[in-house]
């Protein structure tokens, strides 16, 4: 079969930072799906595992986590979907990713494809989609009940791909009032536009932004990349009893900063499941089964805002340098032939 493979971590503009290859299909065993991939999408964690993961010497890694396609073949133990169903899925950080002709899934962490979208804008959606609702309604605990009020969400990032969704998610599916952080125009005009009700300038102090709009306290964060850049102002803008999300990387943070508002801190990181092989790995299928009808009765929308032509390494090499560049909005998708 067809993959984009990488040999060694290189600068995204080296001849080889990502090349074609030819990889022997694979075969489905247990519950994995055999997946023919339609399409793709891109994320930060495609950048991080291509500059930090180096294959073994002489072999070939692939990389990516998001797909939309059909499945073709199942192992012995599926239960939850035949030959013919219609996917869409994040994968697992510890298999071989989904920048290839075929990809093996297991059903557990794969749902079934919004049939109202084709397969780029379905693409755009599993892995952000996971991320935000574990971090909203998992981690942060926030209720699903629109009639909630006086309670505030801050989104730090919000014009990415996870932002993109949580924003959407937080409200349609909460009574939160939502402020997002965006820098540029067009960025902050997405924003608006999936839903939040005040955006802010995340170049500016973040503490200092929330005063200028007269607001009060916000009772959950949602930092979704450079929190240590944003940590002390985010320490001092939350509400005390409140709670702080994130998913980033940051090289350190001085968690007693928040101690006298007694605020909790939490971790997302959708991978979690399937890299432990827990025992509700399950709720990730149940998940995505429960976006995709939301998306299918047009209270979740696609996020995505480009399409970089066909999996090929040329093509993904663009979409890496984009996401590089912290320019991206919304979500880069690439196609099959």
């Amino acid at each position: 079969m067809k993959a984009v493979a990488y040999r060694k971590s290189l600068p995204i503009h080296d001849t080889d930072a990502l090349i074609d290859v030819e990889l022997p299909d694979p075969v489905a065993q247990g519950r994995d799906l055999l997946v023919e991939v339609r399409a793709v999408s891109v994320n930060p964690v495609d950048v991080k595992i291509r500059r930090n993961v180096a294959p073994a010497e002489g072999s070939e890694k692939v990389i990516g986590w998001d797909a939309a396609g059909i499945v073709r073949a199942v192992g012995p133990d599926v239960t939850l979907f035949k030959p013919g169903d219609q996917v869409w899925y994040a994968g697992d950080l510890t298999r071989p990713g989904t920048n290839s002709a075929l990809h093996l899934v297991d059903e557990r962490i794969a749902g079934h494809k919004p049939v109202n979208l084709d397969f780029a804008q379905a693409a755009a959606l599993p892995l952000t989609a996971i991320t935000a609702w574990e971090l909203l309604f998992e981690r942060l605990e926030v209720s699903r009940d629109k009639g909630q009020s006086g309670k505030s969400l801050l989104v730090v990032g919000a014009a990415g791909g996870v932002g993109s969704i949580l924003v959407q998610l937080a409200r349609q599916l909460t009574g939160l009032t939502i402020i997002a952080t965006a820098s540029r125009p067009e960025t902050a005009d997405w924003v608006r536009t999936l839903g939040a009700h005040h955006v802010i300038d995340h170049s500016k102090p973040l503490h200092e932004e929330i005063a200028r709009l007269g607001l009060p306290p916000v009772t959950y964060v949602a930092s979704l990349n450079q929190t240590d850049l944003h940590w002390n102002a985010i320490a001092e803008l939350v509400a005390p009893q409140g709670k702080v999300a994130l998913i980033d990387d940051p090289a350190s943070l001085d968690i007693r900063l928040l101690k006298r508002k007694s605020v909790s801190l939490h971790w997302e990181f959708m991978f979690t499941r399937s890299m432990f092989q827990t025992s509700d790995m399950i709720a990730q299928h149940r998940l995505l089964n429960d976006v995709a009808k939301l998306v299918e009765t047009g209270v979740l929308h696609t996020t995505l805002t480009e399409i970089f032509g066909t999996i090929n390494a040329e093509n993904l090499k663009r979409a890496h340098a984009l996401i590089e560049s912290n320019r991206a909005r919304g979500k880069i998708v690439l196609q099959a032939e």
